[in-house]
């Protein structure tokens, strides 16, 4: 039987032409973003029978395979003689002294071109060539070389012997996985109440080719509630792949442990989890400079191939400890390692930022293969706040001031550059005037040019003086660029507004995305189906506007699957409003003294600030209450979180009382079963801190004609109160006791977002 094997040029020859090591972080972000610009420059120049962007294919058989190449190439033309030319178009930093013959991989490329019109076209002889510019000059590098048909010919039929084995490999996990999915058991013994809903409603999404929006309550059992169905979809060929995004560590855990379970029951899956490169990174463990002086990255593209063949040969879930022990059996990076293997497996396990951040997400994977990709989106609640940072971007005018300044005698042309640049900062503060901050719907196209010449500027810079120089400013300030550039390209007058503020002698200058709605429909538009989920996504008509629902888009809402008697709610109408915390501080303290005093257990307070936190904290503990004291500090290490989180035993001989802050590390994800918690106190309804952003995202969407105070505030914060609500009951035995401290809680609209089972029985 004949397996067919869908490749596009591009990923085909780079497996197995591409050598060498991976270059620095700079030269990459310029590679992708002056490509586009430098293509259309030279394609321009084609005349009138010049073609560009041309769809190219072709279908090659090999042993038991049936390769389907396609890609397209950048031009193509008859010159007078009659020869075909192919052109292949790359940007480049370095000079022409250093291209020298061109690399093998570009000319790999160009000639599978060159092999497919030649094949489609009957033609013994062409031309091939390469194109190189100069990203800073503008001066172009032309390299080429005449094949006949069969040595075109040759050329392919080599390369795909050299890339048949890893195809051969991914062909039999493929029949594997399917046959093992086909007989996959739900792992559990039973569903639980709603659970069977909530599976068969992500299962017909998928089928259907739409999205689909979720509120499962704590205890539903979201994560294989996702997985299994998907997963089952994967095995009749609905889709082929998954990736299941999280905004924090833990519930990529829960997603490790389900994929581990559903092995256990025979599933044969390849499944990668991409950890964030500071974690992970060899380079920073062994004391290394970067990855200018890594060994790990140092020959990558030398060793990578051999890697990814053993480890997908012989492990099917990757998570970071098998990751490192391959990285270091063949001495590569385990951020890159994983970033490799997540384009081919079948289900890839990450964070937010590799699927909806434009600076960091996952561009190799092809259009074709976000087509048939199910999109799995945990605690869809967080990506609101998330999607407006990820499609923000902000500039400060000191950065180029002092760019100016340090490399006034080494770098001239950046100096200059910079120095535009500060006084386009300066003019801004000049027109403000008296006020501390303006705002204007437009993006600030007349820096655009300055900023562009910048990004040159500072790469030759960079270029030229390497890790020898003083370059940490000059690297913060190229990436912050960039991003700015990027996101002036994503720009949309019904989304964003652009504001500056000026502090003192500083001017910040900031494109604000006060809606991410239209860039995250965008980027869902590009998988088979988005199956967005979260305990909390209440009220639904909120969510699905800010994340970006089409019409026929689903949502569903299942109900708890546990019973009001596990629930004590208490609601205590005590006003925790800023203006009034001093006057009632001392009393909130003695409510919580009062708790822990007459019952025994472990309890978690929730304060919507660490200085409010510690403002009662201090009367609590004057007032020498007959408990353990945990407080959550700002920005604690993973050991300190795990220690905190351990204190909460269930042999505990004394009552325990955490001190923690809504909407943080211990209030989403956080799981305490049974006798590890026994009272959650929610002090606050949670509303954002008033600043001016959260003023232009109400402004905005009161001009829109919703409530722009419950956009901008409400849903927020409430959404914090449930979250933080949700540690407390975990199972069908778990039993306890839930505060809530504001008289809010009895007001609408608070009252109205509350769950049925956390409104106190009238």
């Amino acid at each position: 039987m004949t397996t067919l094997i869908e490749i596009p040029v591009r990923p085909l020859v780079e497996y197995v032409y591409r050598t060498g090591s991976i270059e620095s972080g700079f030269r990459v972000a310029q590679s992708m973003q002056e490509g586009t610009r430098i293509h259309k420059q030279i394609q321009e120049g084609y005349d009138e029978h010049g073609e560009k962007e041309v769809h190219l294919k072709i279908e090659i058989p090999f042993r038991d395979l049936l390769f389907r190449i396609e890609g397209r190439c950048d031009g193509m033309w008859t010159d007078e003689a009659g020869l075909l030319t192919v052109d292949e178009i790359k940007s480049t930093s370095i000079s022409a002294e250093d291209i020298g013959d061109g690399r093998e991989v570009h000319w790999a490329q160009a000639q599978m071109y060159g092999h497919i019109l030649a094949e489609q076209r009957e033609l013994e002889q062409m031309r091939v060539q390469l194109t190189y510019v100069h990203k800073s000059s503008g001066r172009e590098t032309k390299l080429e070389r005449i094949r006949t048909r069969q040595e075109l010919k040759d050329f392919a039929m080599d390369t795909i012997a050299q890339y048949a084995p890893y195809a051969e490999m991914l062909a039999e996990h493929r029949r594997r996985r399917n046959e093992s999915i086909e007989g996959l058991p739900f792992p559990f013994s039973g569903y639980r109440s709603g659970q069977r809903q909530f599976a068969g409603a992500v299962y017909k999404t998928v089928g259907e080719k739409v999205n689909l929006f979720a509120e499962a309550p704590t205890g539903t059992g979201k994560t294989i509630s996702t997985l299994f169905p998907v997963i089952k979809s994967i095995g009749n060929e609905r889709a082929e792949r998954l990736m299941y995004v999280t905004a924090k560590t833990v519930t990529r855990a829960n997603a490790e442990d389900a994929l581990g379970r559903m092995q256990q029951n025979g599933l044969h899956l390849h499944g990668v989890t991409i950890t964030a490169k500071d974690k992970v990174c060899f380079c920073t463990a062994d004391g290394m400079n970067g990855r200018e002086n890594c060994a790990y990255t140092d020959g990558y593209y030398d060793r990578i191939n051999e890697a990814i063949l053993d480890m997908l040969t012989n492990e099917t879930l990757m998570n970071r400890e098998i990751i490192e022990q391959y990285a270091q059996k063949h001495m590569i990076c385990p951020f890159e390692l994983s970033l490799d293997a997540s384009y081919a497996s079948d289900a890839v396990i990450c964070d937010y930022n590799y699927v909806f951040d434009p600076r960091v997400s996952l561009k190799r994977l092809t259009d074709d293969q976000r087509k048939n990709t199910v999109l799995l989106v945990d605690e869809a609640h967080n990506l609101v706040d998330r999607g407006r940072n990820m499609f923000s971007a902000q500039l400060t005018k000191s950065s180029f001031l002092n760019l100016k300044r340090d490399f006034q005698t080494s770098s001239d042309p950046l100096s200059k550059i910079a120095g535009a640049i500060n006084a386009y900062f300066l003019r801004l503060r000049k027109q403000m005037g008296e006020k501390d901050m303006i705002s204007r719907s437009e993006a600030p196209e007349d820096l655009f040019k300055l900023l562009e010449e910048f990004v040159i500027r500072a790469e030759v810079t960079l270029l030229e003086q390497g890790a020898d120089g003083e370059i940490e400013l000059l690297l913060e300030t190229y990436f912050a660029t960039q991003t700015f550039l990027r996101i002036g390209r994503l720009y949309d007058l019904s989304s964003h507004i652009t504001y500056v503020e000026v502090d003192g002698s500083e001017v910040l200058l900031r494109m604000f995305c006060i809606d991410p709605s239209l860039q995250l429909r965008q980027t869902a538009k590009g998988y088979r189906s988005v199956i967005h989920f979260s305990a909390t996504l209440s009220p639904i008509r909120y969510y699905r506007d800010m994340l970006g629902a089409e019409e026929d888009d689903y949502n569903i809402s299942i109900p708890s699957p546990f019973s009001r008697e596990q629930l004590e709610v208490r609601i205590v109408p005590l006003s925790t409003r800023y203006r009034d915390r001093e006057k009632t501080r001392d009393e909130l303290a003695r409510l919580l003294a009062e708790l822990v005093n007459g019952r025994s257990g472990n309890y978690l307070a929730f304060f919507p600030s660490y200085q409010y936190m510690r403002d009662v904290l201090e009367v609590f503990e004057a007032l020498e209450p007959d408990s353990d004291i945990l407080v959550q500090q700002s920005n604690m290490a993973e050991e300190e979180r795990d220690k905190f989180l351990e204190a909460f035993r269930p042999d505990h001989t004394r009552t325990l009382t955490g001190f923690a802050v809504m909407g943080g590390i211990f209030s989403e994800g956080v799981d305490l079963a049974g006798d590890r918690l026994t009272g959650v106190i929610i002090v606050g309804v949670g509303l954002p801190q008033l600043g001016p952003e959260r003023e232009l995202i109400r402004e905005h969407f009161a001009r829109e004609g919703h409530s722009g105070y419950n956009y901008a505030y409400v849903y927020p914060g409430m959404n914090k109160v449930l979250q933080a609500g949700g540690r407390l009951i975990r199972t069908e035995q778990d039993h306890g006791l839930l505060m809530l401290v504001d008289d809010r809680f009895l007001q609408n609209p608070y009252a109205q977002l509350l769950p049925p089972e956390w409104k106190p029985e009238r």
